[in-house]
């Protein structure tokens, strides 16, 4: 004989998934951004105010150049320390990262992810019709991925 069961039919629950997935709900729209010619110093000091680790690079017409980050300082604190110079007032186009990978606002965080892994960078910016509209991290996706835990992806 079976083993019965005292609880009786159960209903199936659907969940559905209404939380947002998009990188342009995740991502940071108020941005530091810097100039080429901006100071390396100047930019350091700003990496401090802001608590921040790195940022966008924009031209004079506002179009996405590079990136630069506290990676990028460190070659000029190496270098100053290596030819042992004080840190000089070199600009920014000479640290910065102008191979820079970018991502839509419309994928979902978990393209983003896979994007991170594969380009192994800390941040990406976001461009819609080559406009600079934001910036997302991998933190931000960690925090998105805590946020849908436990839901259902369609």
């Amino acid at each position: 004989m079976g083993i019965k069961s005292f609880q009786g039919v159960r209903k199936t629950v659907k969940k559905e998934f209404e939380a947002p997935i998009l990188v342009e709900d995740y991502m940071t729209k108020k941005l530091i951004t810097f100039k080429p010619d901006q100071s390396i110093l100047e930019v350091m000091e700003l990496f401090t105010k802001h608590n921040i680790s790195g940022g966008p690079v924009l031209d004079n017409n506002g179009f996405l150049v590079g990136i630069i980050s506290e990676a990028d300082c460190m070659k000029q604190i190496s270098e100053s320390r290596y030819f042992n110079q004080p840190i000089l007032n070199k600009s920014v186009e000479n640290f910065m990262t102008r191979d820079v990978e970018f991502i839509s606002p419309d994928i979902s965080i978990f393209d983003a992810a896979g994007i991170f892994v594969r380009h192994n960078r800390r941040r990406l910016p976001v461009l819609k019709n080559d406009i600079l509209v934001g910036q997302i991290s991998r933190k931000d996706v960690v925090i998105a991925a805590l946020k849908l835990n436990g839901q259902n992806y369609k």
